[in-house]
C-alpha cells in the first residue's frame, strides 16, 4: 500500500512538471517583454556606429558632435537635364534651395549652385546643424528637403550626400525586422512540413522557436543597457537567423529521439526523459562549440563584429533553453497524437526502406581513400573561385535596390568627372589650424579645402578631392593627408570605409587564430582524439574556403554584385567553422558510441551514418534555408553572408559529412582515435550495435 502510493506520488510530480515548466516560461516572457520591444530603438547602423573608437572616422564624428551646433549633417541636391538645363531650370533650383534655406539653418547661408561642364547639371551643397547626432532629427530633415526639391517638367532632382545615403540605409535596416521574421518562419514551416510529414507536429518547435526570438531580442537589449553591447541591423537579424536555425536543429533532434523512445516505453514523460539523456550531451556540446565560436569576435575591434558574438550568442543559448525545456514540456502535455499520422505505437518497430545514407557509406566503404581524394581536389578547386570575388564594396554598391541618394552620387560622377563631390573632414587642434590648412592645399590630389566650426581646441576644414568618392585616387588623396597630418584626424564617409576595412583586416588575424584554437580545444575534450577533431577542423575551414570561392563565381557574374564586403571573410568563417563542427559532433559522437559498444572502426563509421545521416541531412537543410533567407535583403552584404552561408552548410552537410569524414574515419580506422584509449585497443562491449544486417538496409519511416 505505502508503496502504490509512492509511486502514485511519483507519477503524479512526474506530469506536473511540463506544467511547472510552462509556467515559468510565461513568467519568463512577462519579464522579457517590455524589454524586447524596446531592442529596435538601440540599433544603430552608421558606418560610424560599426567602427572602434579608436579609428581616425570616429575621432572626427565625435569632435564634430562636440562642435558648436553638433554633427553636421551633408547633403547635396542635384538637378538635372539630358540636354541640358534651361534658365528656367535654373530659377527653380535657385528658388527651391531658398525655400529651403528659409525653413532651415544653413551653415554658410544659401549656397551657389555648381554648374558642370556641360551645362546638364547642377549642384547645391547643402550644410545643416539642426539635427545634432540625432538621426530621427537628420531623418526628418532630408524629408523634409526631398519634399521641397521638386522635379517639373522633365528636371529630375535627387538629394544625395552622406545625411541622404544614411536616411537610406536606415529605411533598409527598419525594414529588415519584419520581413526577415515572416520570410524565416514562412521557410522553416514549410521544411518541417515536409520533413515530418505531419499537419499538427510542425507547429510545436515553430512556435517554440518563436517564443525563443523574442526572448533573445529582450535579453539582448538587456545587453546593450548593462555593457553598451553593439546592436546593428545585420547583427539582430543574424540572431533571429540562428534562433530559428540552430533552434529547428535542436529540434530535429530531439524529436527524431523522442519518437523512437515511444516505441520503446509507453509513458510520453518517460520517452521523453529518454530521449533527453539520448541526445541531450550532444546538443549542449554542439551549441557549447557555437557559443565559444561567436564569443571569439569579442576580440575584435570593429564594433559591429564584437556585438555580433554576443548577439549571436544569446541567439543559440535562448534557442537551446526553449527547446530542452519548452519543447519537451508541450510535447509530452500533447501526447503521441501530435505525431499524426505517423503515430508511434507503443511496441511497435518503425518500417523498413533503403536508406540513402547507407548507400552512400557504403560507397565511402569500399573505395575510402579515393573518395577522400577526390573531395579534398574538389573542394581545393573550388576555393579557387575566391580569386574572382569582387573588390572592395562602396557605399553606392551596399544595395540591392538603388534609392535615391546612390543614384544622386551616380549622377554627380558622370556629371563631374574631373572633381571628388563628398567631403572629407579633417579635425585639427585650434592652434595649427592655418598651417594645417595650407598643408592640405598643398597637398597632391586636393581640389578645394575651406575651414569650417572652431570649438573646444579644435578646428573643422572641409576638403573636396580631386578624383571621385571612393575611387583610388582619392583613397590615395586621404592616405597622403593621414600620413602629413601628423596630431590631426581625417574622417568622412571615404574614410570611414578605409577605416571599415583596415579594422577587418587586422580583426581577421586576431579572431580566426582563436575560433581555430577554442573549436579544436573544445573537441579534444569532446572526442578524446586529437586526429578527429584535427580532420573536423580542417573539414570545416575547406568548406568556408570553398564556399567563398562559389561566392567569387556566382556574385559577380551571376548576381552582378560590384564589390565585397570587408567583413565577410571574418563573419562567415565563424559561422561555418562553429556551425559546421555542429554536425560534426553529432557524427563523431555517435561512431564513438558504436566503437565503445566493440563496432569496429568502419562498421561504426556506417552505423553512425546511417543513424544520424537523416537528421543531420535535415537540420542542414533548414539551416542552409534560413540563411538564405538574408539573400532577400535590400543590402548587399547580407546577401553575401547569407550565400556563403548557406552554400557551406550544404557543402558540409552532403559532401564533407557523408563523404569525406565517413570515407577518412574507414581510412584512418584506431588512427582516427589517437591518443584516445579507442586507438590502442578494442573497446570493450557486446559488440557492434548492429551485427545482423549491413547499415543500409533499414531506415525508420517518418523519422527527419
Amino acid at each position: 500500500m505505502t508503496v502504490g502510493k509512492t509511486t502514485t506520488r511519483g507519477v503524479g510530480r512526474r506530469r506536473a512538471v511540463p506544467w511547472v515548466l510552462l509556467g515559468l516560461w510565461v513568467a519568463v516572457l512577462v519579464l522579457v517583454g517590455p524589454f524586447a520591444a524596446k531592442l529596435a530603438g538601440v540599433q544603430h547602423d552608421r558606418a560610424i556606429d560599426y567602427l572602434p573608437s579608436s579609428a581616425d572616422s570616429t575621432q572626427v564624428a565625435r569632435i564634430q558632435d562636440a562642435l558648436p551646433g553638433g554633427e553636421s549633417t551633408e547633403m547635396v541636391i542635384v538637378y538635372h537635364r539630358g540636354g541640358g538645363l534651361s534658365s528656367g531650370d535654373r530659377r527653380v533650383a535657385a528658388g527651391q534651395v531658398g525655400e529651403i534655406g528659409e525653413a532651415h539653418e544653413l551653415v554658410g547661408g544659401v549656397p551657389e549652385g555648381i554648374a558642370s561642364d556641360d551645362g546638364t547639371t547642377l549642384m547645391y551643397p547643402l550644410v545643416s546643424n539642426e539635427p545634432g547626432s540625432d538621426e530621427k532629427l537628420r531623418d526628418a530633415l532630408v524629408e523634409d528637403v526631398r519634399g521641397i526639391a521638386r522635379g517639373q517638367g522633365g528636371l529630375s532632382v535627387e538629394v544625395g550626400g552622406t545625411a541622404a545615403l544614411g536616411t537610406d540605409a536606415g529605411k533598409v535596416y527598419d525594414s529588415l525586422g519584419g520581413p526577415l521574421l515572416y520570410t524565416t518562419v514562412a521557410v522553416v514551416a514549410v521544411l518541417l512540413i515536409l520533413i515530418y510529414r505531419s499537419p499538427v507536429l510542425w507547429l510545436v518547435p515553430l512556435v517554440v522557436a518563436g517564443i525563443a526570438d523574442y526572448m533573445s531580442m529582450g535579453v539582448a537589449y538587456g545587453l546593450n543597457q548593462a555593457f553598451g553591447t553593439t546592436v546593428t541591423g545585420q547583427s539582430s537579424g543574424v540572431m533571429t537567423i540562428l534562433v530559428f536555425g540552430a533552434g529547428t536543429d535542436y529540434a530535429l533532434l530531439l524529436v527524431s529521439r523522442y519518437r523512437e523512445e515511444l516505441r520503446r516505453v509507453e509513458r510520453p514523460y518517460e520517452a521523453m526523459a529518454a530521449a533527453l539523456r539520448g541526445c541531450g550531451p550532444a546538443v549542449l556540446a554542439s551549441s557549447g562549440t557555437v557559443a565559444a565560436g561567436l564569443l571569439c569576435l569579442l576580440a575584435a575591434d570593429l564594433n559591429s563584429s564584437r556585438g555580433m558574438g554576443p548577439l549571436g550568442t544569446v541567439g543559440v543559448l535562448c534557442a537551446l533553453i526553449a527547446m530542452l525545456t519548452l519543447l519537451p514540456a508541450v510535447l509530452v502535455l500533447v501526447g503521441r497524437r501530435v505525431f499524426w499520422p505517423l503515430v508511434p505505437v507503443y511496441g511497435s518497430e518503425p518500417g523498413r526502406r533503403r536508406s540513402l545514407f547507407g548507400a552512400m557509406g557504403d560507397f565511402s566503404g569500399r573505395r575510402p581513400l579515393t573518395v577522400l581524394a577526390t573531395g579534398v581536389v574538389l573542394l581545393g578547386a573550388l576555393a579557387l573561385g575566391a580569386l574572382n570575388l569582387p573588390g572592395p564594396l562602396k557605399q553606392e554598391d551596399s544595395f540591392v535596390s538603388k534609392p535615391e541618394a546612390v543614384t544622386a552620387m551616380e549622377t554627380l560622377a558622370r556629371a563631374y568627372p574631373e572633381r571628388g563631390t563628398q567631403p572629407i573632414d579633417v579635425i585639427t587642434p585650434a592652434g595649427r589650424a592655418d598651417s594645417t590648412l595650407a598643408a592640405i592645399r598643398d597637398t597632391r590630389g586636393v581640389e578645394s579645402a575651406e575651414m569650417g566650426r572652431t570649438g573646444g581646441g579644435w578646428a573643422e576644414i572641409s576638403v573636396i578631392a580631386k578624383d571621385a568618392p571612393q575611387s583610388a585616387g582619392e583613397t590615395a588623396t586621404i592616405t597622403s593627408l593621414r600620413g602629413r597630418l601628423k596630431g590631426s584626424y581625417v574622417g568622412g564617409d571615404s574614410a570611414q570605409q578605409i577605416d571599415l576595412e583596415d579594422t577587418n583586416g587586422r580583426d581577421t588575424k586576431i579572431v580566426v587564430p582563436l575560433v581555430l584554437v577554442s573549436v579544436l580545444l573544445i573537441l579534444f575534450v569532446l572526442l578524446r582524439s586529437l586526429v578527429a577533431s584535427l580532420i573536423l577542423v580542417a573539414a570545416v575551414v575547406a568548406v568556408w574556403g570553398a564556399a567563398l570561392g562559389i561566392g567569387g563565381l556566382v556574385f559577380g557574374p551571376v548576381l552582378g554584385i560590384e564589390g565585397t564586403d570587408p567583413g565577410l571573410g571574418l563573419l562567415s568563417f565563424v559561422f561555418l567553422v562553429a556551425l559546421g563542427v555542429d554536425y560534426g559532433i553529432f557524427l563523431m559522437h555517435r561512431m564513438r558510441e558504436e566503437s565503445l559498444a566493440g563496432a569496429e572502426p568502419a562498421a561504426a563509421a556506417l552505423t553512425a551514418l546511417r543513424s544520424t545521416g537523416a537528421v543531420i541531412a535535415s537540420a542542414g537543410l533548414v539551416l542552409a534555408a534560413t540563411f538564405a533567407v538574408l539573400m532577400n535583403m535590400g543590402l548587399v552584404q547580407l546577401v553575401e553572408l547569407g550565400f556563403v552561408i548557406a552554400v557551406g552548410v550544404l557543402l558540409d552537410t552532403f559532401l564533407v559529412r557523408t563523404y569525406l569524414v565517413t570515407s577518412a574515419s574507414v581510412a584512418l580506422r584506431r588512427t582516427m582515435w589517437w591518443p584516445g584509449r579507442l586507438s590502442r585497443e578494442p573497446a570493450p562491449g557486446a559488440g557492434p550495435s548492429e551485427p545482423t544486417e549491413p547499415p543500409w538496409q533499414s531506415e525508420q519511416v517518418g523519422a527527419p
